[in-house]
């Protein structure tokens, strides 16, 4: 017994610590040997905390999906050049290995650029202050630094033994993301800088394929893959035969920005579109945001709130929302009841109506799977297929694993909703001690940065702050009457004070890049007047080419009088302070 205890035990550990080949074929990901049609989750681990972590993860296995994805966060683990931070919610490794623990495959969109309505999308802000940098092209700072933090996170990976080859769960990678948005941006250094982007990310021999997602021209061996809502309607396929189709954001709904209202994104329409792309030889798809989470402190880029992809299968605080995850769970189970056939059968699509389609997979064998579709998103579609009728739902797709029973049909949910509700823990007014901060004011004497310009909001904050505060002290002639403020700015929020006294405010929005503030004042013309203009950045912005030239703050205050009489203080002796200096009080209520 005992010699037998010990064979198993040794053979246990040599299963556990064998690595697996992960490679592709024009069909799928080949894992040890097999092919795979994969059901992939995002779930970011900053936007929750390790606590939540086991849980959210057991709801994705659960829910179907053989996959956990998520983004490297270059500016939370490396704040400065000579730091690292890998703890926490930054804590990396220890995600990586939840996932392992509990059985499921992870996929590692490293970057380092990620977008993500993170802030600065997600690149550390000292980059900018790097001579000659140009992000995101063939330009030797970036890509020296680039190349530094990819290879930090992949030896990271290895010392962990986490790369699959190695016997851990990461199955899959990305390097860059998106870029072909703003590829021809950059005209010749472009193209150069994805063949570059391609070979260093290969030569860090990770023993797993890499992935550039809507990046039609990724160099072999790299795998292009589609992002969006609808890829089996969009997505022009991979760019080499011998690539498997794969969809890496498929957007469950999307996120919110401050007075914009949440997109609401049914379960039908989702599932709709994840079978279609099955149908037509997709093998991995997966959902963006499974998890959104919480953009906590300062992550959010600009004008996201707090809460993201709120609307995902699982809510911001972890909850299944139903119908949503019950009835993808259920669209997993049909898909999985005829993977085998999916991967291993001859595909073919023919016409079933005028706006009606079958697509089929037959195996040599005999065993046969089909997608019954009805493209008609009024009404409904009766069918003859192999000499059977079939009823199909407006828009939807019936699943068929044995290519004569429907087990699944996208537009029929089964699953019944569910509603949040809160419940009051305490109550503010209940409260024994109260706090009051009151932001102190500053005139131009108390700054000490000066400036005989309008200075750039994010160089002069270094990401340090959201607030910069604008003073100038002049004193006008006697002859300006009806003055009025006038305040252009690229910034986010603009707080205006004249003598300490509060003049007005204004603020832009996600789709307004600038925004003017303009209120009547009343000046002292017998002596200096004080100007202090606050202004407010609600996180930077994270995408578009050239995001080192981004320009934010203020680009003009002007004072106009009755008459042709005015005071342009563009080129004028400012003084700046970063972030409020605040008095603080404390109030006892009983």
């Amino acid at each position: 017994m005992v010699w037998y205890w010990l064979a198993f035990v040794v053979a246990t550990i040599a299963e556990c610590c064998i690595g697996e080949d992960v490679t592709y074929d024009g069909r799928s990901l080949i894992i040890d040997g097999q092919r795979k049609i994969l059901l992939s989750g995002s779930i970011h681990y900053p936007r929750s905390t390790p606590e939540m972590w086991p849980s959210l993860i057991a709801k994705a296995k659960e829910g179907g999906l053989d996959v956990i994805q998520t983004y490297v966060f270059w500016n939370l683990h490396q704040p400065q050049p000579t730091q690292y931070d890998f703890s926490g919610r930054y804590d990396l490794v220890k995600f990586i290995k939840e996932i392992q623990a509990q059985g499921l495959y992870a996929c590692l969109r490293i970057g380092p650029y990620i977008e993500s309505e993170w802030t600065y999308g997600g690149f550390p802000f000292w980059l900018h202050d790097v001579p000659g940098i140009v992000y995101r092209s063939d330009n030797e700072p970036f890509k020296l630094y680039m190349r530094n933090f990819t290879t930090k996170i992949v030896n990271i990976m290895k010392s962990e033994g986490l790369y699959a080859s190695q016997g851990g769960p990461i199955i899959l990678t990305q390097i860059e993301n998106e870029y072909q948005n703003v590829e021809a941006a950059f005209q010749e250094k472009g193209p150069s800088y994805v063949r570059w982007a391609a070979k260093m990310a290969v030569d860090l021999q990770t023993g797993v394929p890499w992935v550039m997602c809507k990046q039609s021209d990724a160099p072999d061996p790299v795998i292009n893959t589609c992002n969006g809502m609808k890829c089996g309607e969009t997505f022009g396929g991979p760019n080499s035969p011998n690539k498997p189709s794969m969809w890496t954001e498929n957007w469950t709904s999307f996120y919110q920005v401050y007075g914009g209202e949440p997109y609401i994104r049914s379960a039908q329409d989702i599932a709709f579109h994840v079978t279609l792309f099955i149908a037509k030889s997709g093998s991995y798809v997966n959902y963006y945001m499974y998890h959104g989470g919480t953009n906590f402190g300062r992550t959010a880029s600009a004008y996201v709130i707090t809460a993201y992809y709120d609307l995902a299968p699982l809510d911001e605080y972890g909850l299944i929302r139903q119908p949503k995850w019950g009835h993808l769970r259920e669209l997993h189970a049909s898909i999985k009841l005829c993977s085998t056939t999916l991967l291993q059968g001859e595909q073919t699509n023919f016409s079933l109506g005028p706006l009606q389609q079958a697509y089929v997979f037959e195996e040599e064998t005999g065993e046969c799977a089909a997608f019954l579709v009805n493209g008609d998103e009024k009404v409904n579609a009766t069918v003859r297929f192999r000499n059977m009728t079939y009823d199909l739902l407006p828009k939807s797709i019936s699943i068929l694993p044995d290519c004569e029973n429907i087990v699944f049909n996208t537009a029929k949910v089964l699953t019944n909703g569910n509603i949040r509700h809160t419940s009051t823990r305490q109550k503010f007014d209940a409260a024994h001690r109260w706090e009051e901060f009151r932001d102190v004011i500053p005139n131009f004497l108390d700054t000490y940065i000066k400036s005989n310009t309008l200075l750039e909001h994010m160089n002069a904050t270094k990401d340090r702050s959201d607030y910069l505060w604008y003073t100038l002290s002049f004193q006008p002639n006697s002859s300006c009457s009806g003055p009025v403020l006038h305040v252009d700015s690229r910034g986010h929020v603009a707080h205006a004070f004249l003598n300490n006294a509060y003049v007005g405010a204004a603020h832009g929005n996600h789709s307004i890049k600038e925004f003017t503030l303009e209120n009547p004042i009343f000046l002292n013309v017998d002596e200096k007047n004080n100007i202090s203009i606050l202004s407010v950045m609600v996180g930077l912005p994270d995408s578009g080419a050239f995001l080192e030239r981004r320009y934010a703050g203020l680009t003009e205050v002007i004072i106009r009088c009755s008459g042709n009489e005015l005071y342009n203080f563009s080129k004028f002796s400012w003084g700046y302070q970063v972030n409020l200096r605040t008095n603080h009080f404390l109030t006892i209520i009983y």
